[in-house]
């Protein structure tokens, strides 16, 4: 069971954050401090840490900081009120794997915290991060979170980004609705397989319908170049 570290002053945002983590398979632990959050992760194994920037006495910033300093390299997503792009930018560079404003959905955010913990069967071994997926002309940047179509900027919600992000990690292969329910959505409250075509069609309407393929009774996959050359 993956221990979350959940790093909040908010009783009522910790708690609900902890509650949708525990029913998702999580083991979720707080700290109300950023103080609290550095002898956590300095005296146990956390397998990633859900981090506020609005702390007390010392801010997420300084907290990550603080944390990367020491060589630990635990995956962390920031939640926080803030959603400049200023923010977002120097929360990613100073080492955030993912960013997320609130208000949300505790749904996505267990979606984001399974899609930072899933391995890639297929990234390359070594130290070095995946930070862009491409396939075909569609390309995503994963750390400023942007996507763009042969070069041309496209402006994607946090959920089609995801999907997408999903879709692009197996480029070749035929996702059924159960495996992208599964991988992008992890919700209780959205098991009908109806919401992956609902987002399918906005990614379609946003990056080609020729991009995503239908496969009769089986799911969907990316077009690949040669299909795309003759459409």
């Amino acid at each position: 069971m993956s221990r979350i570290l959940v790093v909040e002053d908010e009783e009522r945002i910790s708690a609900f954050v902890a509650k949708g983590l525990r029913a998702a398979g999580f083991e979720p632990h707080i700290a109300r401090t950023g103080t609290e959050a550095i002898v956590a992760l300095a005296n146990a194994h956390f397998d990633l840490v859900i981090l506020d920037l609005g702390l007390p006495q010392m801010d997420g910033f300084e907290v990550l900081q603080k944390v990367r300093s020491t060589g630990n390299a635990v995956p962390v997503i920031i939640l926080t009120a803030r959603s400049s792009v200023e923010d977002t930018v120097q929360g990613l560079s100073s080492g955030a794997q993912d960013y997320m404003a609130k208000p949300f959905r505790v749904e996505e955010l267990v979606a984001r915290v399974r899609l930072r913990l899933r391995p890639d069967p297929q990234a390359p071994s070594g130290p070095e991060e995946v930070t862009e997926l491409e396939h075909a002309g569609l390309r995503l940047d994963l750390p400023s979170r942007q996507a763009s179509v042969d070069g041309r900027a496209v402006e994607l919600s946090a959920r089609e980004f995801t999907l997408a992000e999903v879709l692009l990690e197996h480029p070749r292969q035929v996702l059924s609705r159960d495996q992208l329910l599964d991988m992008v959505w992890e919700s209780s409250s959205e098991t009908s397989s109806n919401v992956v075509d609902v987002y399918i069609r906005y990614l379609r309407a946003k990056l080609g319908a020729e991009r995503i393929v239908t496969v009769r009774g089986a799911g969907y996959r990316l077009a690949t170049a040669e299909e795309l050359a003759r459409r």
